[in-house]
């Protein structure tokens, strides 16, 4: 098992020694978000090799589980946007209730991990290239980590990986957690150590407190906008949204669980309807006051992506975000985010 050791940028050292006090680091982090998921199929080897290849520092995979309890790489549970389970599986299609909400498709926690290794991928955005469609299978968690790893040796470099663990409430309720068997997986990586590149992400809260007892892996408050609420706080009844997590308070309270947060990026630099941004916000500042990183999500190269002062130039973002201070970025093109670099 290639060496692995965990990267921050230095913006949110100053606040917090402990953060920095292991570590060997590039400044700012590019996060292969899905893979390089803007030219390949997301959440396939491929995808995720490309964004090693154009220079991601982490590579991002989103898990969910089998009906058998094995972590699979997909961006939700629900199949049919990203994989031919349609076709193959048409008399599966059922209704569940996500998060909330009903939703009609294919689940992957009602199909083997053996159903699953049958499917292939497909892009889920049509305006971007289809022409890989049905060409790669479904990865497991482990095949994953195995990638980095290879990749790690082969490229002579730190890679990391950093999972985000989707609808966890969910996935409790219908008896396969998700916690345990990430743990698992990452300690038979020989990924156990506050100095290994490994971030752990969610949405939700009560997971990240679990995982916090769970281990010494960093870990990631992701944020949603405004009056959203993280899931497992609304089945709470807690009150807590998003718009309470990013208060000095709130930060100071994510920060008592996790290392850092990943906000959506207008929380940063917000923007009107018409695309025209507002001024900065001093989330960044605040939450290295508060000892946190900052990762934000999610940077596309796509005109549709850009507002109005990039002209249509997704490194000139890039730049504005960094010169902003941020940690790091998930990005759909590693190799875009990485020519934004300081």
């Amino acid at each position: 098992m290639a060496r692995f050791i965990l990267v921050l940028a230095t913006a949110a050292f100053a606040s917090n020694p402990s953060i920095s006090a292991d570590l060997d680091l590039p400044r700012q982090l590019v996060i292969g978000h899905r893979g390089a998921s803007g030219l390949l199929p997301e959440h396939t080897l491929e995808a995720y090799a490309l964004a090693i290849e154009q220079g991601a520092h982490f590579i991002e995979p989103d898990l969910v589980s089998t009906q058998d309890g094995v972590l699979i790489a997909r961006h939700e549970n629900e199949l049919s946007d990203t994989t031919d389970v349609a076709e193959k599986f048409p008399n599966r299609k059922t209704t569940r209730v996500l998060d909330g909400r009903e939703m009609t498709g294919w689940f992957a926690e009602d199909f083997t991990l053996k159903e699953i290794k049958s499917l292939r991928a497909n892009q889920r955005l049509a305006f971007r290239d289809q022409s890989k469609n049905g060409k790669y299978t479904i990865p497991t968690f482990d095949e994953v980590l195995a990638l980095v790893d290879r990749e790690s040796t082969a490229r002579g470099r730190s890679i990391g990986v950093y999972p985000e663990t989707k609808h966890p409430t969910y996935h409790r309720s219908v008896g396969l957690p998700l916690e345990p068997q990430l743990i698992t997986s990452l300690a038979q990586a020989g990924l156990t150590q506050r100095s290994d590149w490994v971030f752990i992400q969610s949405f939700e809260v009560g997971n990240l407190r679990a995982l916090d007892d769970m281990t010494d892996l960093r870990l990631v408050q992701l944020l949603g906008f405004g009056a959203e609420a993280p899931y497992d706080q609304t089945v709470n009844e807690t009150g807590l949204t998003y718009q309470d997590m990013i208060t000095n308070n709130g930060l100071a309270e994510v920060a008592t669980y996790a290392n850092g947060i990943g906000p959506w990026k207008v929380l940063i630099l917000p923007q009107d309807r018409e695309g025209n941004p507002f001024p900065a916000t001093d989330l960044v500042s605040r939450a290295h006051m508060a000892g946190l990183a900052v990762h934000a999500y999610t940077f596309r190269d796509e005109p549709r992506y850009l507002i109005k002062p990039y002209n249509n130039d997704p490194v000139a973002e890039y730049q504005r975000f960094f010169a902003l201070g941020i940690d790091g970025v998930f990005s759909d093109f590693p190799s875009t985010a990485m020519r934004g670099l300081p």
